[in-house]
């Protein structure tokens, strides 16, 4: 059974920084691409951040120059640095591993870790 755990979340002041962590287990293949997404109250899910096998980088407008993903193929892993943080990246944050495969498609979500800023 694939499980995507994430790690990293917490209270931070405005300004400050975080770093989010994403493990996966129960797996035997390269995620074909790993990010993040976020929510909060009463908003929509959306991208943070995600991170193809290949390298490839996309940010979500809001986050654009402040956060950085990075990731390790070989162990699956992704992690979100955050820095500059504000008030309105408050939510939670879940990490997420989606590809197609032989079988069809796949499309992984971890349980969320809470990322709350004061400012």
């Amino acid at each position: 059974q694939v499980q995507l755990v994430e790690s990293g979340g917490g209270l931070v002041q405005a300004g400050g920084s975080l770093r989010l962590s994403c493990a996966a287990s129960g797996i035997m293949f390269t995620f074909g691409v790993m990010g993040w997404y976020r929510q909060a109250p009463g908003n929509q899910r959306e991208l943070v951040a995600e991170i193809t096998r290949g390298g490839s980088t996309k940010y979500g407008d809001s986050v654009n120059g402040r956060f950085t993903i990075s990731g390790d193929n070989g162990k699956n892993t992704v992690t979100l640095q955050m820095n500059n943080l504000k008030p309105e990246d408050a939510a939670v944050y879940y990490c997420n591993a989606r590809g197609v495969r032989i079988s069809g498609p796949y499309d992984y979500w971890g349980q969320g870790t809470q990322v709350t800023v004061s400012s």
